[in-house]
């Protein structure tokens, strides 16, 4: 599966972006799918991730409430809408997917190593 990110950009603080993620394949819709990030300096960071089907999806603390990850199945694409844009989000933004089970929980969608396919990332640039 080939994933290709995007939707960056340059916001200005309080402001909203969507990221895309257009995957090359229909079997992209059984597969959980994910968005970390990376700023300058810093370790990769989970974002968002969700089900195969739509029908959980997880957020870390820090985006919790202002980010929404979707899907559309159909469209072979998952989308981060990002609301209230901070400074400190800055960064790339990658998608991944992985392979989904029904008994995996939040601590697998959160671990990078878990994603079998990754995109390149899309440049979030957030001014103050």
């Amino acid at each position: 599966v080939q994933l290709q990110a995007s939707g960056g950009g340059l916001v200005q603080a309080g402001g909203s972006l969507r990221l895309s993620c257009a995957a090359s394949e229909r079997t992209f819709s059984r597969y959980a799918a994910g968005w970390f990030r990376q700023a300058p300096g810093k370790e990769r960071e989970f974002v968002a991730a969700i089900k195969w089907n739509g029908g959980r999806s997880y957020y870390s603390d820090s985006v919790k409430g202002r980010f929404t990850i979707s899907r559309d199945n159909a469209k072979n694409t998952v989308y981060l809408q990002m609301n209230s844009l901070k400074p400190e989000d800055a960064a790339v933004y990658s998608c991944a997917a992985m392979v989904d089970y029904s008994h995996y929980d939040s601590s697998y969608y959160d671990t990078p190593s878990m994603y079998d396919y990754w995109g390149q990332g899309t440049q979030v640039t957030v001014s103050s």
